[in-house]
């Protein structure tokens, strides 16, 4: 289990569930697309540098989710 605070989950979650019912089921997607692709972006260069599957799953979920509550 990733390792950490629940704050940028429950962020997350928080604006998904907000842009759902403001705008539209169609931009929640995109925004979950966004962070699925920096999340496989994330994992990707981990594997490149020749890290575990385990450490590049973690430090990528670290990552992503550590950049995305920089501007909070």
């Amino acid at each position: 289990m990733v390792r950490g605070s629940l704050l940028p989950l429950l962020a997350w979650a928080g604006i998904a569930c907000c842009v759902y019912f403001v705008y539209d089921p169609v931009a929640a997607m995109v925004l979950g697309g966004l962070l699925a692709l920096s999340f496989l972006v994330g994992f990707g260069l981990r594997r490149r540098a020749r890290h575990s599957v385990r450490r590049s799953l973690y430090g990528a979920m670290g990552g992503v989710l550590d950049k995305s509550m920089a501007g909070f």
